[in-house]
């Protein structure tokens, strides 16, 4: 986490749990209580939190003087606003520019993106203005002209002029009714004018549109549906409304528009009529929202869905909890898919997940972790883990001359035998270089999946081997890497350990370029190219072609000696996972 992203964290936990102490708050940070208290003083003198022996209290900020008419309408259709702009939020990447118009649909984005760095925000809402400007990153423009008379917004031609100069990536807009035969439609003529001159100023526009606009015309149109590049709504909205927007097309029968219908924990985007006779409907479960390497897999899903111009994509997310994957499983019986891609942590639950889907006579593809019955896709542990355990190995003989007291093995029993064949990888690639490690030179410990519960585990761990100093540590994946690595940090044990990870994902990669790291490598699955191979896959299944049990994705191992060659820095994606709140 950035220090932004942090503190915002350590607020959000104290606001829940107002008597955590330092100690408590350090632990569920992975951070220091150094860095803890550090935190805790800097926003004391921001006026966000007072604080007391051994913590600290949230101070109750003023309420925003939000004028009563614009706080009635964000009471509107509150849930179906939230739901919409959460979904939204996700087309924003840091260091976008983009434009927000004054409604409240539109404003409930702001607080989707609390974890993006160096927006440059342009916008007549001065709500939304407020909010994001909170993050000293970002770049925020308030378009200047009038004042209007409920105080929340800016208009006029002074407003519109600004517009001349600007480039807005992405401009997310609403409207107070929408109809095919007319388009975007507003009540007032100085927002509707404002709206349009942005629009013409757009790379992209996103309407964010709930379903109680639908049908609705009111005084004056700013926007035709063919200027709009994908429409964002509830899942209250009629299905007759889904087939008549994505059938319409302008007079030349070239355009045609996406739509995603927005749910508190899923989405369904539908595609925009194509030359393709037949569309498609996958369903896709991810592992967890909250992990870089499952948003980075889902990311580019949706990618390679959108470029494939007849697939409908559903979404949810299975929270790393078994029981959750199954109420996504029997929701997804209910959607009329064609093929389910199922991305989840517990080997026990896949025969369940299995049975459901096969009675119902649905493909399956498994993503990393094998299901019975399912099409696999994931990468080759065993040598992921070897390439790993190998270099490790050839650090220990460079650096320590061979020598270790101890290996700590990071494991996740609930994944099963395949995702445990890396971890044998890494043991047997170590052994290849240091020779036979006995067994009383091993501890295993249980990741939990995360880097806090590797964290918690690890701590433990050098508290039990204090008097050992060089102490060789293999992962299942890069949380617990990363997890462990804060252990020896809290611990000031950073010199005794020498670790690898699995996964490369982006946290991962940022601790790589860092001088002197301990970290000694992590072998590539470049998640952020699961979805075309996904994609590619699942037409395949599904136009019946043959397809062999499985197809892996290839592992290379990154190190801090070659990282640039193969993810050069400038052309990094940001770290946008979403965080624990926007779930």
């Amino acid at each position: 986490m950035t220090t932004f992203e942090r503190r915002k964290r350590l607020l959000d936990l104290l606001r829940h749990s107002p008597g955590l102490r330092v100690g408590e708050l350090a632990a569920a940070l992975a951070v220091s209580e150094g860095t803890v208290r550090n935190d805790l003083n800097a926003l004391e003198e921001e006026g966000q939190l007072r604080r007391v022996r051994g913590g600290a209290v949230v101070e109750e900020q003023r309420a925003p003087q939000i004028s009563p008419s614009f706080s009635a309408r964000l009471k509107r259709q509150a849930e179906a606003k939230q739901n919409i702009a959460r979904w939204a939020a996700e087309l924003v990447e840091d260091g976008d520019s983009i434009l927000l118009d004054a409604s409240s649909t539109v404003y409930h984005i702001a607080r989707y993106l609390q974890n993006r760095q160096r927006l440059r925000v342009i916008t007549n809402g001065l709500e939304a203005a407020r909010l994001l400007a909170q993050n000293p990153t970002n770049t925020v423009i308030l378009l200047g002209g009038v004042l209007n008379p409920d105080g929340s917004s800016i208009t006029g031609a002074f407003s519109e002029r600004m517009l001349d100069d600007l480039y807005i990536q992405t401009a997310f807009v609403s409207c107070s009714g929408i109809a095919p035969e007319i388009g975007l439609t507003e009540v007032h003529i100085s927002e509707a004018q404002l709206k349009s001159k942005a629009i013409r100023s757009a790379g992209r526009v996103v309407a964010l549109v709930d379903s109680s606009k639908f049908g609705k015309v009111d005084l004056t149109p700013f926007a035709r549906l063919e200027q709009i590049s994908h429409l964002y709504t509830d899942c209250s909205l009629a299905p007759e409304w889904v087939e008549t927007l994505r059938n319409f097309s302008n007079a030349s029968g070239d355009t045609c528009l996406g739509v995603t219908i927005c749910d508190r924990d899923n989405a369904s985007t539908f595609s925009p009529c194509s030359l393709e006779a037949r569309h498609y409907r996958i369903g896709f479960a991810n592992q967890d929202e909250r992990l870089p390497f499952s948003v980075d897999v889902r990311r580019g899903l949706e990618r390679a869905a959108k470029a494939a111009g007849n697939i409908d994509l559903t979404l949810a997310d299975n929270r790393l909890d078994p029981d959750t994957a199954l109420q996504v499983a029997q929701r997804f019986l209910t959607q009329k898919l064609d093929l389910v891609i199922e991305y989840q942590l517990d080997e026990m639950i896949g025969n369940r997940l299995m049975s459901l889907f096969q009675e119902a006579g649905l493909p399956v593809i498994s993503v990393d972790i094998p299901m019975v019955g399912a099409t696999f896709f994931g990468i080759d542990n065993y040598r992921a883990g070897r390439m790993a355990g190998e270099a490790l190995g050839e650090w220990a003989r460079l650096n320590w001359a061979g020598r270790y007291d101890h290996v700590l093995i990071l494991e996740e029993p609930r994944a099963g035998a395949l995702p445990a064949a890396r971890l044998q990888g890494q043991l047997d690639g170590l052994q290849a270089i240091l020779g036979a490690i006995p067994a009383e030179r091993q501890t295993r410990l249980n990741s939990g999946n995360t880097g806090e519960v590797s964290c918690e585990q690890t701590l433990l761990a050098l508290r039990r081997l204090r008097s050992e100093r060089h102490l060789l540590v293999v992962c299942f994946n890069d949380d617990a890497a990363l997890g462990a690595l804060q252990a020896a940090r809290q611990a000031g044990r950073l010199n005794d350990v020498a670790i690898v990870g699995q996964g490369a994902d982006r946290p991962m990669r940022r601790e790589l370029r860092r001088p002197g790291s301990r970290i000694i490598g992590s072998t590539a699955f470049s998640p952020e190219k699961y979805g075309a191979s996904l994609v590619a896959l699942a037409l395949r299944l599904l136009r019946g072609e043959p397809v062999p049990p499985a197809e892996y994705i290839q592992p290379v191992l990154i190190t801090p000696q070659n990282i640039d060659l193969h993810y050069p820095e400038a052309e990094e994606p940001p770290d946008d996972s979403r965080s624990a709140e926007s779930l």
